[in-house]
C-alpha cells in the first residue's frame, strides 16, 4: 500500500500496477495481498494448535521482520514514509474528520460483515468446530477448511486496517510487523473480552484511554496496565464487553 501511496511504479517485478493514490485501490492491493499471506502461514500454522500455533504464527512475524528490515529499498530499519495522503472520491482525505469518517465507515463495515459472517451457516460450522472437532467431522465438514478459511478473512480484513493506518501515520516502519504489535493487538482483545464481536473495539478504546490517562501519571504506566491485564484474566476473563454484559443481566 505504502509503495503504490508513493506513486512508485508497480509494473516491475514482483508488481503487476502503476502506483495510485486512490484509497479503494489501495485498499483493494492490500486486501488480496494479506489475504495471500494469511493463506499462506494458515496453511502451515493451523496444523498445529496452542501454544504451537502461537510460537509458529509468531515466528513467522519475526521473519517478515527482518525481511523488511533488510529491505534497503523500503527504508531498511528507518522504515518507509509516504508522501502524500490517499484520495477518496469527493472526500478532502487531508481533513482530520472526514478521514475519521472514512476510517469509521470501514470499522462499522467490518463488524457488520463479522456480525453477519457470525450468524451464516459457516460461523456456526465454525463455532461447532472450536467447540467439538469430531462431530464436525461426522457431518461431513473439516474443521482445517474452516480455520483457514476465517484466518484468510481475518488476514484481509487486517490489512485493510493497516492500510488505513499506514495513511494515517504517513509512515511505514518495520516495528508494526514485530511481535510487539501482535502483542499490543491481543492485549486489545484481552481489554475488551475474547470471543465478543465488540470485544476488540472497547479493548482498543480503552487501552488508548489508559495510555493518554497513566502516561501523565508515569513512564512506567504498562506496569498497571499489567496489573489491569492480571486482574481480567484472574477474575474478567469476559473483559469489559463481559462485564458490562454481566452488570446488564443481573440488574435485568
Amino acid at each position: 500500500a505504502a509503495h503504490a501511496q508513493n506513486y512508485e511504479p508497480l509494473f516491475e517485478w514482483p508488481f503487476l500496477f502503476e502506483g495510485s493514490n486512490q484509497m479503494p485501490l489501495i485498499w483493494l492491493v492490500a486486501v488480496v495481498f494479506s489475504a495471500l499471506a494469511a493463506l499462506v502461514i494458515g496453511a502451515l500454522s493451523l496444523r498445529t494448535s496452542g501454544v504451537y500455533f502461537i510460537m509458529i504464527t509468531l515466528a513467522f512475524g519475526q521473519m517478515l521482520y527482518y525481511f523488511a528490515i533488510s529491505w534497503s529499498a523500503y527504508g531498511g530499519e528507518d522504515g518507509l514514509s509516504i508522501w502524500v495522503r490517499n484520495e477518496f472520491p469527493g472526500l478532502n482525505t487531508l481533513d482530520p474528520i472526514q478521514f475519521f469518517a472514512i476510517a469509521y465507515v470501514i470499522l462499522c463495515l467490518a463488524l457488520a460483515f463479522a456480525a453477519r459472517l457470525a450468524r451464516s451457516p459457516f460461523g456456526l460450522a465454525l463455532a461447532a468446530a472450536r467447540q467439538n472437532e469430531d462431530r464436525v467431522q461426522a457431518v461431513g465438514l473439516t474443521p482445517f477448511t474452516l480455520r483457514l478459511t476465517a484466518f484468510v478473512i481475518s488476514g484481509a480484513i487486517t490489512g485493510l486496517a493497516g492500510a488505513l493506518f499506514a495513511d494515517l501515520n504517513r509512515f511505514v516502519s518495520p516495528t508494526m510487523l514485530s511481535w510487539h504489535t501482535s502483542g499490543e493487538i491481543m492485549i486489545f482483545v484481552i481489554l475488551g473480552g475474547v470471543g465478543r464481536l465488540y470485544g476488540p473495539v472497547a479493548g482498543a478504546a480503552l487501552y488508548i484511554l489508559l495510555e493518554h490517562l497513566l502516561g501523565g501519571i508515569s513512564d512506567y504506566w504498562q506496569i498497571f496496565l499489567g496489573v489491569l491485564l492480571l486482574l481480567i484474566v484472574l477474575f474478567a476473563r469476559g473483559g469489559l464487553i463481559g462485564a458490562i454484559a454481566g452488570r446488564e443481566k443481573a440488574h435485568g
